[in-house]
């Protein structure tokens, strides 16, 4: 039994959740830069670009969340850990959030939309990241989430997965 909480969704000992993370973030930080440099320079370039960023950042968010449920759902003590209640929940408020600013900007336009809500609610989600972001990285470096702990893990994780004769 290993003493850390597991990965449940993973590639041999590598979780999932932790690489799919920074597509999403990425995305939704460059959607808040672009609206700043909309309201700025006022060319539409940049209001398209955070909408198209807001759309990627919610597929790819998708993504991300499939591998955290698993783990989540996958692994007791992960639940067990207040760290990780409040990044998932506040994880799926920030995808909520950018859900509504897309609908926004698809409904009224891209350019309409940005002042003054889109660029709130741009600004409210990478907020939220970095709460959330803030908590998942409690989960790695306090709670040990997903490390492996044990001379054996590491050993077998070197070798590579074992085969069955």
């Amino acid at each position: 039994m290993s003493i850390n909480p597991k990965s449940t969704a993973k590639i041999g000992e590598h979780p999932l959740h932790p690489m799919l993370i920074p597509f999403p973030v990425a995305f939704l930080v460059g959607a808040f830069v672009s609206d700043l440099i909309f309201v700025g320079i006022a060319d539409a370039f940049w209001a398209k670009a955070s909408m198209y960023l807001i759309g990627a950042a919610i597929v790819m968010a998708l993504v991300a969340a499939l591998a955290g449920f698993i783990d989540f759902f996958g692994e007791p003590r992960i639940r067990r850990l207040t760290d990780a209640w409040y990044h998932m929940i506040g994880n799926l408020t920030a995808v909520v959030l950018a859900l509504v600013n897309f609908a926004l900007r698809y409904s009224q336009g891209a350019e309409a939309a940005i002042k003054p809500w889109g660029v709130v609610l741009s600004l409210v989600v990478v907020g939220t990241l970095l709460f959330t972001g803030w908590k998942g990285w409690e989960m790695v470096y306090r709670h040990h989430v997903a490390v492996l702990d044990t001379p054996e893990q590491v050993a077998s994780s070197e070798r590579g997965p074992r085969r069955v004769a």
